[in-house]
């Protein structure tokens, strides 16, 4: 299977089944001489972790990371950067009923109609288990956007009970077991997810991530748009049917003087009056903050009977057991967070080989 790999100078290729022995990852591309150890990754690997509250599938796995390579007295030497985890509360039992059962809404149809075999334990390689070395990914990706860059992700909706902004609270997001900004709002889920996992059924949700501090002029036009680089790294996150950047489809339903985001001269830099283009024009980041938001489907492992067939081709109803999250938009926040790391990183090394000398404000040029 080929297509494990995505960016350009700062690349990300993983590895591994869900339950398999182990998962992995390289990150070829990184600039040397940073610091780096296992302990600056596994802060954002816990937070992706399984089986922190009853809200997220109760499989008990550490998510221990070891580096394998490109690191050397505590720092990074420029070499590929190899990762991995173990597998360590695999139960393959819980899936032996579906080895020739395709489950509706999983990629069991596809993977076999594409290469003729699949591993169905947990859905091998198509498990959101893989997004683990995403996170470590971008535990790497942070140091090398530096801290002036910040990015920080929140869960804005599950299924039909969205957030109110007007009680957007950053600090409120590890107060909950649900990244939620808004704390009635936390409530609501809590007493909302509770019957739909008593229920055995599961909900969607949207999650939106924003990178502060991100400097101007990453991103190129027209076929190495930051916006369309990073919606294609959302989109690959498992379960995500949508992305939008800024208001996304909300602008289209604005007029244009009302989309348009005015600029003003404020002590020698460009100042902007809104930002619904969420901090990228023309391919290119602004300067502004980057909002980019995600929707997660509900979780296809739901305990009702569903129509289904085989691999034989008979028509069957099928009940998927195991251990599922009822809402895996909750786990996706961590890794939306990284992948949006990932993404500026890679573009930030672009820039910087093309335009070494380019400005990191939005100061004008003087001709």
């Amino acid at each position: 299977m080929s297509h494990n790999s995505f960016g350009h100078l700062f690349r990300v290729t993983t590895w591994g089944e869900s339950h398999g022995p182990a998962i992995g990852g390289v990150v070829d591309g990184c600039p040397p001489r940073l610091p780096l150890t296992e302990a600056d990754i596994q802060p954002w690997l816990d937070k992706r972790r399984p089986g922190q509250s009853k809200f997220t599938t109760q499989r008990q796995e550490p998510d221990q990371v070891r580096i394998l390579s490109g690191v050397f007295e505590g720092v990074t030497t420029g070499t590929p950067i190899s990762l991995m985890i173990e597998n360590q509360d695999q139960r393959s039992r819980d899936y032996a009923a579906i080895s020739t059962q395709f489950r509706p809404g999983h990629a069991d149809l596809t993977y076999d109609l594409k290469y003729g075999v699949r591993d169905y334990r947990g859905g091998g390689r198509s498990s959101a288990r893989e997004t683990a070395m995403r996170v470590a990914a971008g535990a790497v990706a942070r140091l090398v956007l530096g801290s002036a860059v910040r990015i920080r992700g929140a869960l804005v909706q599950i299924g039909p009970h969205a957030i109110d902004r007007d009680r957007w609270d950053w600090a409120q997001v590890d107060e909950n077991p649900f990244f939620c900004p808004d704390p009635v709002m936390a409530a609501i889920w809590d007493e909302y997810l509770s019957g739909v996992r008593k229920s055995g059924s599961s909900a969607g949700a949207v999650i939106e991530v924003v990178a502060d501090g991100v400097p101007p002029g990453l991103g190129a036009p027209i076929y190495g748009k930051l916006d369309a680089d990073l919606a294609g790294a959302l989109m690959s996150i498992n379960a995500v049917k949508g992305v939008e950047i800024g208001e996304g489809f909300a602008a289209a339903a604005l007029s244009g003087e009302a989309n348009a985001d005015e600029m003003r001269m404020r002590d020698g830099l460009v100042e902007f009056g809104s930002n619904h283009a969420g901090g990228i024009l023309g391919g290119i980041s602004t300067g502004q903050p980057i909002v980019a938001r995600f929707a997660v489907k509900p979780t296809s492992s739901i305990l009702a009977p569903r129509q289904s067939v085989d691999r034989l081709g008979n028509e069957i109803e099928i009940v998927t057991k195991g251990r599922h999250d009822p809402c895996v938009g909750i786990r996706g926040v961590p890794v939306g967070e990284a992948m949006m790391a990932c993404v500026l990183a890679d573009h930030l090394l672009r820039h910087r080989a093309q335009n070494p000398d380019a400005p990191t404000t939005t100061r004008l040029p003087r001709n």
